[in-house]
């Protein structure tokens, strides 16, 4: 029987340990977005191809750039707030999206002033939504072929097995290629206005919605969500870890990633 040596060992459990933290940041946002959606008005495929997108490209920011994703994520939060706090109860989407991405964007101009940097930022990002849109819309295919209704553990696996799959495979290619050709100085600023806006659109779904609902519907749309959270984050958590050991397996190295 073939033993793996330390360095083997090592690469292997450093891969479950990222992958999997990678995959229930990125199942619990899923589940989370997913069921809101759903609440909106949104069904079919519409809600699982969007909050897969979404979680991706937020999840691929703070996977390969993360500075700049939580420079983009303290700016959307702070925009949030002080524009609730101004605003009082009327939230809207659009108002909240722009000003927490103009804020995100002129905060990781900043950051960008002061670390200089490529475009490989933004190439993962848009890799992580590209990923994203095709897992999403692999699975709402399977899943309309086959009839068959999943709960929250096994959707969110699957979207995060999914997911990574293509975002690895793709990425050797793919963000080698754009990395190039995207601006450096517009990387940065365009990643954290991005993940400004999604925490911007995440804080408007919690309060925007619930604010113009009667107080039933409000805790029941909270209730709905904290009920799949904990199982997406496990089941983001198992898929991440598997899909990760898996592709180790393959020959795709977390360690060669920069």
């Amino acid at each position: 029987m073939r033993m793996f040596t330390k360095d083997q060992f090592a690469a292997i459990v450093m891969t479950v340990f990222i992958w999997g933290f990678a995959g229930a940041l990125f199942g619990a946002l899923f589940a989370g977005l997913y069921q809101v959606l759903g609440m909106l008005g949104l069904s079919g495929w519409q809600p699982l191809i969007i909050a897969a997108a979404a979680a991706a490209m937020t999840t691929s920011a703070f996977y390969s750039a993360m500075p700049v994703a939580l420079v983009g994520a303290m700016a959307g939060v702070l925009a949030s707030i002080g524009y609730l706090i101004a605003s009082g109860q009327e939230v809207e989407l659009a108002m909240i999206v722009s000003i927490a991405g103009a804020l995100g964007v002129i905060a990781g101009g900043f950051y960008a002033w002061i670390v200089k940097g490529g475009g490989r930022p933004l190439a993962e990002t848009l890799t992580g939504l590209i990923a994203g849109l095709l897992a999403g819309g692999s699975l709402a295919l399977i899943l309309s072929f086959t009839g068959h209704r999943v709960g929250m553990f096994v959707l969110a696996a699957g979207v995060v097995a999914l997911v990574g799959t293509f975002f690895q495979i793709s990425e050797r290619w793919l963000v080698t290629r754009s990395a190039g050709w995207l601006p450096g100085a517009l990387s940065a600023p365009m990643v954290a206005g991005l993940i400004a806006s999604v925490v911007g659109a995440s804080i408007w779904i919690v309060g925007g919605t619930t604010a113009v609902m009667p107080d039933g519907n409000a805790r029941g749309i909270m209730e709905a969500v904290v009920h799949d959270i904990p199982p997406g984050l496990l089941g983001g958590l198992l898929g991440g870890a598997m899909t990760g050991i898996l592709l180790e397996l393959f020959g795709f190295h977390i360690e060669e990633h920069p």
